[in-house]
């Protein structure tokens, strides 16, 4: 079934407005994943609230055209299947998932990573396994923001508390020390 020239214009003003809105992609080689394996791993990004779209490489390149995509490096890895798992709000989480999904060996050969993009900044393909999916996750990095801005907060009660505690203690032992002394 041929896709028409207007068709083809709206896929790649879709791939570069998915392109433009994502914090990150991941740009897939899926040959020889069963069709089992393949629903498996698009119903992970589901999960995830990431984007998976299988696409035409003469298509990506038009719609990085003018972008800061648009170099050699990025150009080259678009050869063979290409699939892009895109991610709009946490930047790591299509990458975790890949990761995830390679451990077993078996589907480590099927499924290969070409490269990635965090913020418009081309990433290669071995990049992405131990940088973007090692980032911590945005219910990560909240943790972590919260836990610094309680910090002042618990250190102050702490404080307050241990004024009395000393206090406390001296009682207690100023007790003791009149107790034994009679």
């Amino acid at each position: 079934m041929s896709v028409t020239h207007a068709g083809k214009g709206e896929q790649i003003e879709a791939l570069r407005d998915r392109f433009s809105r994502a914090t990150s992609a991941v740009l897939l080689n899926f040959r020889g994943l069963d069709v089992k394996n393949v629903t498996e791993l698009r119903n992970k990004f589901r999960a995830a609230g990431v984007d998976y779209k299988v696409v035409k490489n003469t298509l990506v390149k038009l719609a990085v055209q003018d972008t800061p995509l648009d170099s050699d490096d990025f150009s080259a890895q678009l050869i063979g299947e290409t699939a892009i798992a895109f991610s709009y709000e946490d930047p790591s989480a299509a990458a975790k998932i890949v990761k995830e999904f390679r451990s077993s060996d078996v589907l480590a050969d099927k499924l290969r990573v070409k490269c990635g993009v965090l913020e418009n900044e081309f990433m290669a393909g071995p990049r992405v396994e131990t940088e973007l999916a090692t980032m911590p996750g945005k219910d990560e990095v909240r943790a972590m923001l919260l836990a610094q801005l309680m910090a002042p907060a618990q250190n102050l009660v702490r404080q307050l508390q241990a004024s009395g505690q000393n206090l406390a203690f001296a009682l207690d032992a100023r007790q003791r020390q009149l107790a034994g002394d009679e």
